[in-house]
């Protein structure tokens, strides 16, 4: 999977995906953007659930299981340092219907263990490679 990422100006990035979708993204004002997207820390939160989500609606699906209505409420502790990663992300999950909680329990369980690749990418390795004037140049590995 690959995205296309172009900067617009100041803090001001539009993100392509494959699947033909666009999205803004900047900073907060203060940091000299101009707030005419959300910031990319809450876009992770926002695909970490989401990701979630789409599991769980799934899984109660093939137990035969029917949600009426479904929320989240994602938050995520940052670190006082740079890069100020996330340290702790809590996903509170608010769903109505005839669920048994057992059921509602597996389906969260699988999810967050084994389904969600969102929150399974967050200790991915991450690599980096830039290119200048169309000369490539690769990031040595941290050592």
């Amino acid at each position: 999977m690959k995205v296309q990422i172009r900067w617009k100006g100041n803090m001001h990035f539009a993100s392509e995906t494959p699947s033909g979708h666009t999205m803004d993204l900047d900073a907060a004002p203060e940091v000299g953007g101009e707030n005419v997207g959300p910031r990319p820390t809450e876009v992770l939160l926002s695909a970490v659930g989401t990701c979630s989500g789409i599991d769980i609606v799934d899984i109660l699906r093939k137990m035969r299981l029917e949600v009426e209505s479904f929320s989240m409420e994602v938050s995520g502790d940052r670190a006082e340092d740079h890069p100020r990663r996330f340290t702790r992300v809590h996903m509170h999950y608010i769903l109505t219907g005839d669920l048994p909680e057992d059921k509602v329990r597996r389906a969260v369980q699988l999810s967050v263990e084994k389904y969600c690749s969102v929150s399974n990418s967050l200790n991915a390795e991450v690599t980096s490679s830039f290119e200048i004037n169309g000369q490539r140049y690769e990031m040595k590995e941290k050592s």
